[in-house]
């Protein structure tokens, strides 16, 4: 797979193919588009366009060869579509499936003009009011996803349940980077708490699969969510895999060692804690977090396996990145924090 970071721009889209087709689908006179490239890696490609006034997104997979069921750009426009007017997505402009138009499958949204927060707030709010103003919106923005009726959107599930589909996906891939690291006892301890825990999955909602702090955009005056961006994992599964995902990569300010180091900006005064968040959930939801722990538990187990991924390519002359190197402490620290949540 190719870093569209380091291609050139007629590698990712044929412009004047492009230019061509939003003139047939937006309508008006034509109008002459300028496109730039964004970001880009394993997730899928993200190119800025600019029609006249308009501003505008575009998505496509990244190049390469890609799994079957990766990067499926077809999924996050059903699910943006599905929730346009409902949720805070971006407007869905057109969905191409033409792989002679920019030489891939893509599709076109409007632009939100915001920030992600990764290690910066803007300064209009970092303060300790409006950190605690921005987890709210993090929770209003999550629940009003989860409130919307996926059926009548015309949605379909997965056969059987979220959480078991997960867990053994999980599971398979921690199975295959043992191989090529080490062992983690604690992990396989998890593995099997989560095992044999496995919730009865009660109710299905739209799930983003992907939900956190710079997964969604923020106004750059005030401490408001915009558009929940990202939405190439979506499915329908459990609420609460959504709660427990954003817990994961909450602060964690019990954490030691190199996961300290790493922690985000959300460990900072105002922002609620882990389980301050769940709850907040709870309230605005008016859902049973009965099974928060399991869910918290498996987005960790998840998150963890990913980590002794990269550390697996780190050890294989594949990541340069300091972060493979930290991996080597940080992943037990993490199975550590685990071990301690089920005793």
């Amino acid at each position: 797979m190719s870093d569209a970071t380091e291609q050139p721009l007629d590698a990712l889209v044929n412009v004047p193919r492009l230019e061509q087709y939003l003139n047939e689908q937006i309508g008006g006179p034509a109008t002459p588009i300028a496109v730039k490239k964004h970001t880009a890696g394993y997730s899928n490609v993200t190119l800025f366009v600019e029609r006249g006034d308009q501003k505008l997104v575009l998505r496509r997979p990244p190049t390469g060869n890609l799994l079957p069921s990766a990067h499926d750009v077809g999924r996050e426009f059903r699910f943006i579509s599905a929730l346009y007017g409902k949720a805070r997505v971006p407007q869905p402009i057109a969905h191409c499936t033409d792989n002679d138009v920019i030489g891939a499958p893509f599709y076109v949204m409007e632009r939100v003009i915001g920030t992600e927060i990764r290690d910066r707030i803007p300064e209009p709010y970092d303060n300790p009011a409006g950190r605690s103003k921005m987890a709210e919106e993090i929770i209003d923005a999550l629940v009003e996803v989860h409130a919307v009726d996926w059926k009548a959107a015309g949605l379909t599930a997965p056969p059987g349940s979220y959480a078991e589909r997960q867990l053994k996906r999980w599971q398979t891939q921690w199975e295959l980077t043992r191989a090529r690291t080490r062992e983690i006892p604690g992990l396989d301890r998890v593995s099997q708490w989560l095992h044999d825990h496995m919730p009865t999955e009660t109710e299905a909602t739209i799930a983003h699969g992907d939900y956190k702090m710079d997964n969604v955009l923020y106004d750059l005056k005030e401490p408001k969510l915009l558009a929940i961006l990202d939405w190439e994992l979506a499915t329908i599964g459990d609420p609460l895999a959504d709660v427990g995902w954003l817990q994961s990569g909450w602060g964690d300010r019990n954490a030691t060692g190199e996961e300290a180091a790493l922690q985000p900006v959300t460990t900072r005064e105002g922002f609620p804690d882990q389980d301050e968040l769940a709850e907040m959930y709870a309230q605005k939801s008016g859902r049973s977090i009965r099974d928060m722990r399991f869910y918290r538990l498996l987005a960790m187990f998840k998150g963890t396996v990913i980590g002794e991924g990269i550390y697996m390519r780190y050890l294989e002359g594949n990541v340069t990145n300091p972060q493979g190197a930290r991996m080597k402490e940080s992943v037990p620290e993490r199975v550590e924090r685990m071990v301690q949540l089920i005793s």
